[in-house]
């Protein structure tokens, strides 16, 4: 009866497993579409002020914010300090989209390992499951069926070495 019941069990968690492997690829496509939707939000936003950039300062935003942040008029300073953080902006979301320009596993360990919070949050939040049938989610999928099951089977296999140890083990009497 065990013998069924644990067949059962590794039957549903690499069930779980392939589901869960599935969606890793789709996360990360749906991570990676919105730091491109957001890289270009704040471009087009900041586009008037590269202009400008472009026209008094050979292109150097940097020299446009210190502009605005050295001017005596307390809207303007604050108004450097808000392109600034445009700029910062901006050049965050262009380091994680070219971080993402890379296979699949590298892709998905660096928005497990170093994503952007923001986009994480934003992502999780609105995220869409499916059970895409292209050959990466299903690679993905095996993949983490297969290190779960190992994962299982391993402990399953330390904890009866444990019991069997316990069990087998010679009492030794107390020294008087």
């Amino acid at each position: 009866m065990t013998d069924i019941l644990y067949r059962y069990l590794l039957i549903i968690v690499a069930c779980v497993a392939m589901l869960i492997g599935l969606q890793i690829p789709n996360f990360v496509d749906q991570y990676e579409k919105r730091v491109d939707a957001h890289l270009r939000e704040v471009t087009v936003n900041l586009q008037s002020f590269q202009d400008i950039a472009n026209k008094y300062f050979g292109g150097d935003m940097h020299m446009l914010v210190e502009l605005h942040r050295n001017s005596v008029e307390k809207p303007f300073q604050e108004e450097g300090a808000a392109i600034e953080k445009m700029v910062q902006r901006k050049l965050r979301f262009e380091a994680d989209l070219a971080a993402l320009k890379t296979s699949l596993p590298q892709k998905a360990l660096h928005v497990l390992l170093h994503g952007d919070q923001e986009i994480l949050d934003e992502a999780l939040g609105q995220y869409s499951y499916a059970v895409p049938l292209n050959q990466d989610a299903l690679i993905f999928g095996a993949v983490v069926a297969l290190v779960l099951l190992l994962l299982v089977e391993s402990l399953l296999a330390l904890i009866r070495l444990i019991i069997r140890k316990t069990l087998l083990s010679p009492t030794t009497p107390k020294a008087q």
